[in-house]
């Protein structure tokens, strides 16, 4: 079973539909696919959160897998603390990501959607996304935005990760606009060069509302073609 982490350079950075896009990919090349959401925060209990967004853009055939919840829209370590519930740990992740290849030998892809970003807390003794990546050794792939400012927040990224040994397997931006501003356009060019990784690919704003049947040709058009129709098969 391969394992590959979804952090981004922020939050609402369209983390959940390049995680979707993927999954959708993996399983139309005949993969199955497990996504796992350590810490969802800012949803009620019962309430649909980003794994079910996933679900309604790939299909019901990628399982999904919640382990926390919070319902302030918080960093995980924040919201726990404030709600009084447990807070998450990378153990509990590490177990997680154990148990699904134990209980389902036949998973091919594990996706592990982080909340915000890379270094956000998931707890009070410090833990983070990072951690998890180091835990599991897999490598990362980080969602960025398309417009100014979102080269330094990159970089940053990236050199967290590089300081930590962690594998940075390239960048996708996760909703570029219909009309694109200079620094949009410019961005793309750019964003390899201060990562060091691959642009991986860029999905269209907004899809996030679309069809099954659409998001998985858009998801096609904007991640495929990047390394000759062989991304998803070529994840370590």
């Amino acid at each position: 079973m391969r394992t590959l982490i979804v952090t981004g350079t922020g939050t609402g950075v369209g983390k959940t539909v390049v995680t979707a896009a993927v999954a959708t990919l993996a399983a139309a090349a005949g993969e199955r696919v497990v996504v796992l959401k350590p810490a969802q925060t800012g949803i009620e209990p019962g309430a649909p959160g980003d794994l079910a967004d996933v679900t309604n853009l790939a299909g019901h055939a990628v399982v999904t897998r919640e382990l926390a919840r919070y319902p302030e829209p918080l960093a995980p370590a924040t919201a726990a603390r404030r709600s009084g519930l447990a807070p998450l740990r990378v153990a509990d992740v590490a177990q997680a990501a154990e148990d699904t290849a134990a209980e389902n030998p036949a998973v091919d892809l594990l996706l592990i959607e982080g909340a915000g970003g890379l270094l956000v807390r998931l707890n009070d003794d410090g833990e983070t996304l990072a951690d998890v990546a180091a835990a599991l050794d897999a490598p990362v792939l980080v969602v960025a935005t398309a417009g100014l400012g979102v080269l330094n927040t990159a970089a940053l990224t990236a050199e967290a990760l590089a300081r930590r040994g962690l594998t940075l397997t390239g960048t996708v931006v996760g909703a570029y606009p219909e009309q694109p501003d200079l620094a949009e356009r410019t961005n793309l060019a750019d964003l390899p060069v201060v990562t060091g990784a691959p642009l991986l690919g860029v999905l269209p704003a907004g899809l996030g509302d679309t069809d099954p049947g659409t998001f998985e040709h858009a998801a096609r058009c904007g991640l495929h073609p990047v390394l000759g129709g062989q991304w998803v098969p070529a994840l370590p």
